[in-house]
């Protein structure tokens, strides 16, 4: 016997708090990006332009279809994959904000390394908790 999460809305409310969380970082990053991004005297970054596509994209939309899909909320493996997405948000605003300044730095590819780890790690783990739990 599988429980769903409408059957459970303790579940659902995981869900839907998850979600909420990753649109609402992904409009601060957008305000925040739009806001830089007034006043650099016209100097862009896509860094910085698209750096609200990781929590939307890596955050908000998967957290969705596992909720319309009626998964188990996952355990461990969602933490890393929310570290994942904050390692690569932030790293994607940084790398913006030193190419609107006119340069770079190499500590800047740590942000990538972590997060590619920690999503790396993150998401077998979750994939494995869902389907072991129907």
């Amino acid at each position: 016997m599988t429980l769903s999460t409408s059957d459970n809305p303790v579940e659902a409310k995981r869900y839907l708090a998850v979600i909420e969380a990753y649109l609402l970082a992904a409009v601060c990053c957008a305000l925040f990006g739009a806001v830089y991004e007034l006043f650099s005297h016209e100097v862009y970054s896509c860094f910085m332009i698209y750096a609200f596509a990781f929590p939307l994209l890596l955050g908000a939309v998967p957290f969705f279809l596992m909720l319309k899909h009626e998964k188990h909320f996952p355990g461990k493996g969602a933490d890393l994959i929310h570290a994942g997405v904050a390692a690569w948000t932030v790293g994607s605003i940084l790398q913006g904000v030193l190419q609107i300044y006119g340069t770079s730095s190499p500590l800047t590819a740590f942000y990538w390394a972590a997060g590619g780890v920690l999503l790396s790690i993150g998401w077998p783990l979750t994939v494995k908790s869902l389907v072991t739990r129907d």
